[in-house]
């Protein structure tokens, strides 16, 4: 399904919160966390609640400071990405 790659995408190369986008060894690093986003994202969750998800995984899986302007930024990106989406007929 094009907006599950399209989220894989997103948090690989845009979200990345490890900084590993240019290691081809590391494409799967955030895939454990990849149907749980996808799943907010495709239920058109409020953006907010997609954010409050990454910021969790970043502050509790991560051990990072969380950025919630950075993750706010990603989710609309993420629900952006779904309506351009839903628009060409999935």
């Amino acid at each position: 399904m094009k907006l599950y790659r399209q989220t894989d995408e997103i948090l690989h190369y845009m979200w990345d919160p490890i900084g590993v986008a240019g290691i081809a060894q590391a494409r799967d690093e955030y895939h454990s966390y990849l149907p749980q986003v996808f799943q907010l994202v495709l239920k058109n969750e409020l953006k907010e609640k997609i954010a409050t998800y990454l910021l969790g995984i970043q502050k509790n899986s991560m051990g990072l400071s969380p950025n919630r302007e950075a993750a706010l930024e990603i989710a609309q990106i993420l629900l952006n990405t779904r309506e351009a989406i839903i628009e060409d007929g999935f």
